[in-house]
């Protein structure tokens, strides 16, 4: 048998040829703190069953980073659901939904002639663990299209049938573990025995599959329930059921039956409800001055806040609106991060003295000063521009930390409204594969940044897991501090910004380190038929990233 040549992480090594990238990463793990799950081989992204060619060069992936904390998750909801099925039986279980991401984890939903219960979780988790000590191979085939649909049909799997109904690829990789197949959006891992760390919680009408997150591979959080945030999701998910668009198929088929229009035109008077009946709880509280809007990037803060500024007129309310930017210490003061870079996250790197000497100033009908960041010298300016807050005058006031009560220490709670708005989609694959919230995000950002500031798609995407740090660190856990949530995801928004991201996700090159993040959302957005952005309102919160809006953003 003749031998290949490779390098592996930088060493040149010679194997037989047919070596599996597996045996590779056995010899290698022990350089590893965390478990290798996946690998890169001439840069792309790989699974490690796939056979070693000659003169690439080879690297591991593993669960401590986002794309091997992924694959872990994909694999271990397919353990999951293997062990339900058997346990349960097949012919007792009609289907089981993950529907969105809760506490660490995915929270589940189970149909049929079982009920969700403590016990029944604990000889599911009993019959994962044993299947894990068993170390079940997860083999991976491709399938003709046309034969996928059927397969998943005759399961019972009908959200997929829908969704390869739309699929340009001749061929669709089925995931097979013992007997049991599905189809995952991503890779896997290549057995069981990878999958050690996992936890089940019956929950609301389901349970939680919890799981680790990257920065502690090995250790399973314990379970928070956060009530705000699930209500809300529920009620997207409501939304989804009465436009019967929970899947990408699903949205596909009202796509090519020509529905869209009306689609949209519905979603957008259901965000239009919820904006107005927010502005109504603010009215209906007497002593709300500051309303205070905060959540992750891209989620559309400033579009919102501007169209709840209209509602609150309308119910008779003069609104002014601040950003909380403006009050940034000047540069040469701006904290730096661990690698030296400024921090513009964190609440240090705001003027929170003055902020507090103004709003209470404003709250007892002071006339004040307001202040003006400008970007390009770093400097905090005053241009003239003054305020003043007559008797049911409304300020809002947006920025990550406006949750915080750190912010605005001087100001008693009754006179903050507190808003939490982020992009929470529960628009999935389809029954097995969630969409996260963090992706639609993203592609929110990236197209937005590429019309407003020629910023790449490339350096959108490296600069992300520092905005997710920010996120996490400033931002989510504050979230069950507000008075209400917002969910500013539309629908149908992926359909549309696929025309705008698709061309700028190409432009990144082969050698780019970001080259593998690209093709993921690449494929991504191949599951979407496209939708013209003609038909979009002038006031959506879309209209924030596609252009085209009546909003100066």
């Amino acid at each position: 048998m003749a031998n290949i040549r490779v390098k592996v992480c930088g060493e040149e090594r010679e194997y037989p040829e047919g070596t599996q990238i597996m045996e590779i990463a056995e010899e290698y793990k022990k350089n590893y703190k965390h478990d290798i799950v996946l690998a890169m081989m001439n840069n792309k992204l790989c699974e490690l069953n796939k056979l070693a060619k000659d003169g690439k060069e080879i690297s591991f992936v593993t669960v401590a980073e986002t794309c091997g904390n992924q694959a872990y998750r994909r694999s271990v909801t397919l353990l999951m659901l293997k062990a339900f099925y058997d346990v349960c039986g097949k012919q007792n279980i009609e289907k089981i939904t993950v529907h969105f991401s809760l506490s660490k984890g995915y929270y589940c939903t189970l149909k049929g002639n079982v009920k969700v219960t403590k016990d029944l979780l604990i000889q599911v988790k009993k019959h994962m663990s044993q299947m894990v000590f068993q170390n079940l191979p997860i083999s991976k085939r491709a399938l003709p299209t046309d034969e996928a649909i059927e397969r998943f049909k005759k399961h019972g799997m009908y959200d997929k049938e829908k969704l390869f109904k739309f699929r340009k690829s001749s061929t669709v990789n089925v995931y097979s573990l013992n007997g049991f197949e599905d189809y995952y959006y991503g890779y896997m891992v290549p057995s069981t025995g990878y999958l050690k760390y996992f936890e089940l919680y019956q929950y609301d009408e389901g349970f939680v599959l919890q799981m680790p997150v990257k920065e502690e591979p090995e250790i399973v959080p314990p379970f928070k329930p956060q009530n705000k945030l699930f209500g809300v999701l529920k009620e997207a998910d409501h939304w989804g059921d009465m436009l019967e668009v929970n899947t990408v198929g699903a949205l596909n088929e009202q796509i090519a039956k020509g529905n869209i229009n009306d689609l949209i035109l519905v979603q957008e008077a259901l965000q239009e409800k919820k904006i107005a009946q927010i502005a109504q709880q603010i009215c209906e509280r007497s002593h709300v001055k500051f309303v205070m809007i905060a959540g992750p990037s891209s989620s559309g803060k400033t579009t919102f806040s501007k169209r709840l500024a209209i509602q609150l007129r309308t119910l008779g309310k003069k609104v002014h609106t601040i950003g909380v930017d403006d009050y940034f210490v000047d540069r040469e003061k701006t904290p730096r991060d661990e690698n030296g870079d400024y921090n513009f996250e964190i609440l240090e790197a705001l003027d929170v003295e003055q902020f507090n000497k103004d709003m209470t100033a404003l709250k007892n009908g002071e006339e004040v000063k307001m202040p003006t960041f400008n970007f390009k010298t770093g400097k905090r300016e005053y241009k003239g521009n003054t305020l003043k807050l007559n008797d049911g005058d409304v300020l809002v006031i947006e920025g990550i930390h406006c949750l915080n009560d750190a912010l605005s220490y001087t100001l008693e709670k009754d006179c903050k409204f507190k808003i939490y708005i982020s992009a929470l989609t529960t628009l999935n694959v389809d029954e097995h594969n969630r969409i996260p919230t963090t992706d639609g995000r993203l592609i929110r950002r990236m197209v937005r940044d590429a019309r407003t500031r020629a910023t790449g798609a490339e350096d959108t995407i490296a600069r992300w897991p520092s905005v997710r740090r920010g996120e996490e660190n400033n931002i989510f856990p504050f979230q069950e501090e507000a008075d209400v949530m917002f969910n500013s995801a539309l629908c149908y928004e992926l359909s549309v910004l696929k025309q705008y991201a698709e061309p700028l996700l190409f432009s990144i090159p082969t050698t780019s380190p970001y080259y593998a993040e690209a093709k993921r959302l690449i494929k991504f957005l191949d599951y979407f038929l496209g939708v013209s952005s003609e038909s979009i309102p002038s006031n959506s919160l879309l209209r924030e990233f596609a252009g085209g809006g009546c909003f100066h953003v």
